[in-house]
This record gives C-alpha cells, sequence and structure tokens, in this order.
C-alpha cells in the first residue's frame, strides 16, 4: 500500500515537472517571437524614417506639369512637303525644352474644353479654310482668354475669309517666286527667336509676298529684296513679327518651306525663340 503511495507521489512529481518544463519551453518560445516582432517592427521604423518610399507622379500629372502646345497641320489647299518634317523637329525642340506637342489635323480639336489644355496653337503650314464657324469661334474665344497662337510659313496662306485671322497672324500670302537663298535683315535682335543672328543672314527657302499687312507688329525680320528675284513688298519686306493682339499674343515666320530648313540650327533656334515667347517664359 505505501509503495503505491510512493509510486503515485513519483508520477505525479514526474508529470508536474513535465508540465514545468512545456510551460517554460512555451513562454521562452513566446518572449522570443514577440521580441523579434517588436524589433522588426523598430528596424522596419527606422527604415520608413530614415528611407521614404520616392514619390510617385502619375504620366498624366508629369504632361500636365510641362506646358502644351497643340501643332495643326489641316490642309485644304496645298500640301508642303515638309510638314512632317517640322512636327518632328518641334517634338525634338520639346524633349530638349520642357514643353509637350500634340499634333492634329482634327478641326474638331478646336472646342472650348480642348483649348484650355494648351499654352499654345501652332499652325504649321496649313491652307486655305481649315475650321467652321464653330471652331473660329472658339479659337477665337482661346485667344480672347490669354492664349498664344504661332504660325509657322503656310499660315498666312489660311482663312481669307476670316479678317480677324489675318489680323492675328499678321498678313497674307499673295505669292511667291522660285525658291533661292536671299538676305535677311534682323531688325530686333533683341527678342529670343533673333537674339542668336548676326545683322545679316543668308538662308534658301521659298519667300512669299505679302498683302494686308497689320500695321501695329514688331518686326523682327526684313527681307533684302535686292538680294533675291520676285519680292514685291519692297523697303517693307517684314518675314518674320510677333505682336500682343486681341487679349493673347501672337508669333509668325515666313520661313520653312524645305524640309532642310528644319536641320538649320539658326532656323531651329528661331522656332525655338518664337515658342518660348509664346509660352511667355
Amino acid at each position: 500500500m505505501l509503495s503505491r503511495r510512493i509510486a503515485d507521489i513519483y508520477t505525479s512529481l514526474y508529470n508536474f515537472h513535465k508540465m514545468n518544463f512545456i510551460f517554460r519551453s512555451a513562454l521562452f518560445l513566446f518572449t522570443m517571437i514577440l521580441f523579434t516582432s517588436c524589433g522588426s517592427t523598430k528596424i522596419e521604423q527606422q527604415v520608413i524614417l530614415n528611407h521614404p518610399e520616392p514619390l510617385r507622379i502619375s504620366r498624366s500629372k508629369v504632361k500636365a506639369l510641362k506646358p502644351q502646345i497643340l501643332v495643326f497641320t489641316k490642309t485644304a489647299g496645298y500640301r508642303h512637303g515638309a510638314i512632317e518634317k517640322g512636327v518632328e523637329t518641334i517634338r525634338e525642340l520639346g524633349l530638349k525644352n520642357n514643353f509637350e506637342v500634340t499634333q492634329t489635323e482634327d478641326s474638331l480639336q478646336f472646342n472650348i474644353i480642348n483649348l484650355k489644355k494648351y499654352q499654345l496653337v501652332l499652325f504649321l503650314s496649313t491652307t486655305k479654310d481649315v475650321l467652321g464657324e464653330d471652331q473660329q469661334q472658339a479659337f477665337k474665344t482661346y485667344i480672347n482668354n490669354g492664349g498664344s497662337f504661332m504660325g509657322v510659313h503656310a499660315a498666312t496662306d489660311t482663312e481669307y475669309e476670316w479678317p480677324w485671322y489675318g489680323e492675328l497672324v499678321g498678313a497674307y500670302f499673295v505669292s511667291h517666286p522660285e525658291q533661292q537663298e536671299a538676305r535677311i535683315n534682323v531688325v530686333d535682335g533683341g527678342h529670343g527667336s533673333t537674339s542668336h543672328l548676326d545683322d545679316t543672314w543668308m538662308h534658301f527657302d521659298e519667300w512669299y509676298n505679302f498683302k494686308d499687312i497689320n500695321p501695329d507688329l514688331n518686326v523682327l525680320l526684313m527681307l533684302d529684296e535686292s538680294s533675291y528675284l520676285g519680292g514685291i513688298n519692297g523697303d517693307n519686306h517684314p518675314i518674320a513679327w510677333y505682336h500682343e493682339f486681341d487679349g493673347g499674343r501672337a508669333f509668325y515666320t515666313g520661313l520653312g518651306h524645305t524640309k532642310a530648313a528644319y536641320d538649320d540650327i539658326n532656323f531651329r533656334q528661331h522656332l525655338l525663340g518664337g515658342i518660348e515667347w509664346c509660352l511667355k517664359r
């Protein structure tokens, strides 16, 4: 009987030590897990504090930070073979000078809501009637609200039946002789589109003669008609100009007929200077 009780006591003590061992092991394991978790959290907090995640900006937001230019290339008359080269050049200038270029031939893009996206609307060798009445009104509103316009080459061969546009672009094309080299006199060398030029610039292009020249233009470049054949404007033959007009601003250059012109470093800088002035920077 006594031996049985001793055996029971021994068994109880054994079970107690066994349970105590399990309890201590579990307690140790729990402590380690808690310590590791707390340490990891602390380390993660330090990483977050010391190395914050870079700010991610969507492509649309990045695009919105850049000035936007709408390049309009619709033609209803003669289509210049240099248009595509011109678009390519303006895109290249945009990549190097922080502006975004959208090219279109869709006149329906000329509505009040869409035009609000753009800091500059550029007519690249457009010809004849390219806008309907609703589009004309939307474009006029855009200029009235402080928008900018830039015309290149045949932009003066556009919208003859819309007198407001004629005043905006500055003149209308009337004729041209064959392509040839001519001397250009720099009238205003203080503008961004001409500051890189010497007093005279010899350049090969198609030289427009003009009618209905707006008397309020700020002339930048003047053609010397004695240096080539076929000029009809005499001593007053502007070929590039700018002006403030009806709430907005406008810049025009008559150069840019040939593809080769867009590879000319002087002409590229001339274009860029006009764009920068239109972007008001």
